[in-house]
This record gives structure tokens, C-alpha cells and sequence, in this order.
């Protein structure tokens, strides 16, 4: 009886919203985990939920250790799902439209210091194509603080040394240039005279992509991600990366050097304030850290 009810709303997020293969994913996830709970609460149907079994489903989460971002992606799956059985009358209102989201906790990110960044680039060998390349890649998403994602899709036409931008295609479908200094520019034309062509020589077809891998195919964001990873866990000590990383350097060293805000936003791609906004903390945190390092009366 859940089962038919699960399978419904899975064909109308898949075809009618067209959601995301990975978001229906955790949604069929999340409903199971709660029909599981109802049949331990020996609750048999969906319409026989109500706002008191809703609330003994929070305390079972937490319970069972679930952190808030967690909580609260069920939570939310759970007032969708309910929304759309109101909406084919199967039951009468939905338990779940009350319940707060409990608040997630902001983490601030993670970011490499201008001596930890100036370590990780002196790091890098330049000894063989490899090595050049990682240079480029490294020095480009420093320089530029594009996602990772998006610099695995930069094609040689996307590159203009004339004005030394890069244009790049982001998150929607959105496009924007982005400058990039002559550091980045210096590592990427000694990748393209000194590595590209020998890379390129190990495949089978020309390439339009920016960067290849070691075969002379394109360099996809899973094998950027690794060669960052591989990067700083040798260039700095008790080193940890997430792919987000250098973008969150990128962004914080601009707004400690004097930045305004919405520039930042442009050059990061993000489409609300609000998504910038998180490294104004990162950037008093530094204010604060220099304060107590420098004030005599600190």
C-alpha cells in the first residue's frame, strides 16, 4: 500500500518536474527510511499520518544521530511528498507543512592561506607534461575561481590571451568572462607550447577541450579533483581538499586585498548575495586572527 503510493510520486518527479536522476535518488532514500518508521510505528497508510507522528519521526532522526543538513533534506522530501498525496486526494491535509527545518549549521570554508597557496604552487613539479599541466590547471583556479566542473569544460577557443579572460559556461546555462593574471597565463602557455601537443599525440582524435589527461582525451572534473587532492596533500601539511577549495581561496583573498562584494559575485558566477556573503565571515575571521596577532593590548 506505501510501495504504491512511493512509485506514484517517483513518476511525477521524474516526469513531470523532471528532477535531477541524484535528487530522485534521495528522495526514494529518504521515503523508504520513513516508511520503515511508519511500520514500526504499526502506522499502515499515509493518510493515517498526523502532525504527532510527524513530530516522533524528528525525534526518531535525532535520535539516531542524524545531523541537521540531514534532518532537514528529509524533512523537506517528506512536505513534498505530502503535498503531492494532498494533491491526489489521498489524504486530506499534509502532516508535514507545520514542522520547523531545523537550522543548518554554517561551516565556514575552508581556504588556503597566501603562504599555504605560494607552498602548494612552489610544490608542483614542472618536470614532465604532467606536471606542466597540473601547474596550469592549479594556477587557473586560483587565478580565476571557477568551479571545477567548470574548468574540465574550457575549451582552447574559450581562451582569449588578449584580454586574458577565460569565457566560461556555469551553473543553469549561465555564461560570464572571467580575468585571470599573468601567473595563470605564463603556466598556461607553457602548457600549451610544452605539453599539450605531446598529450594530445597519445590519443586518437584532436581535442577541443583545455586540458587532457595522460592518455590525450579530456581531462574530466573527477581527474581534476584528484590531481588537486594529490597536490596539496603533498604541498601542505595535514592536508585536506575539497573540490571546492582553491574557488573558496580565490574568493577570499580577493575581498581580504579590498574587494567589494559584487564583484566577487560576478567573477564567482553565483546568481544571489547571499551565496557570496558566507566569505565575509572567512574574511573577519582573518581580520580578527591579525587583530590578536599584531595589537599590543590585544
Amino acid at each position: 500500500m506505501l510501495q504504491k503510493h512511493i512509485d506514484a510520486f517517483h513518476q511525477h518527479i521524474r516526469i513531470e518536474r523532471q528532477l535531477a536522476e541524484h535528487t530522485v535518488l534521495h528522495y526514494s532514500k529518504d521515503l523508504h527510511h520513513f516508511a520503515l518508521f511508519l511500520q514500526q510505528e504499526q502506522v499502515k497508510a499515509f493518510c493515517d499520518v498526523d502532525t504527532l507522528t510527524a513530530r516522533l519521526y524528528v525525534v526518531f532522526l535525532i535520535e539516531q544521530g542524524f545531523q541537521p543538513a540531514s534532518v532537514k533534506r528529509k524533512l523537506s522530501c517528506l512536505r513534498t511528498f505530502f503535498s503531492f498525496l494532498v494533491r491526489e486526494e489521498t489524504t486530506a491535509n499534509n502532516p508535514f507543512e507545520n514542522i520547523p527545518l531545523p537550522k543548518r549549521d554554517q561551516t565556514l570554508p575552508r581556504f588556503l592561506y597566501e603562504e599555504e597557496m605560494e607552498q602548494l604552487l612552489q610544490a608542483l613539479p614542472l618536470d614532465n607534461e604532467l606536471g606542466v599541466r597540473n601547474r596550469a590547471i592549479v594556477e587557473l583556479l586560483y587565478a580565476s575561481g571557477l568551479r571545477v566542473q567548470e574548468c574540465a569544460n574550457i575549451r582552447l577557443q574559450d581562451v582569449d590571451f588578449t584580454y586574458d579572460t577565460v569565457f566560461v559556461k556555469g551553473k543553469g546555462g549561465k555564461e560570464r568572462y572571467v580575468p585571470f593574471g599573468r601567473y595563470a597565463k605564463e603556466a598556461l602557455q607553457a602548457y600549451l607550447i610544452e605539453s599539450r601537443p605531446h598529450l594530445l599525440q597519445k590519443g586518437r582524435a584532436e581535442i577541443e577541450s583545455l586540458f587532457l589527461n595522460g592518455k590525450g582525451g579530456s581531462l574530466t572534473a573527477r581527474g581534476i579533483r584528484y590531481i588537486l587532492q594529490t597536490a596539496v596533500q603533498q604541498a601542505v601539511s595535514g592536508g585536506s581538499i575539497h573540490p571546492h577549495m582553491l574557488r573558496h581561496t580565490f574568493a577570499t583573498h580577493l575581498l581580504n586585498g579590498g574587494a567589494d562584494l559584487r564583484t566577487v559575485q560576478e567573477l564567482l558566477g553565483h546568481s544571489h548575495l547571499s551565496s557570496t556573503q558566507v566569505y565575509t565571515h572567512v574574511t573577519k575571521d582573518h581580520l580578527r586572527k591579525t587583530y590578536m596577532k599584531h595589537h599590543p593590548r590585544a
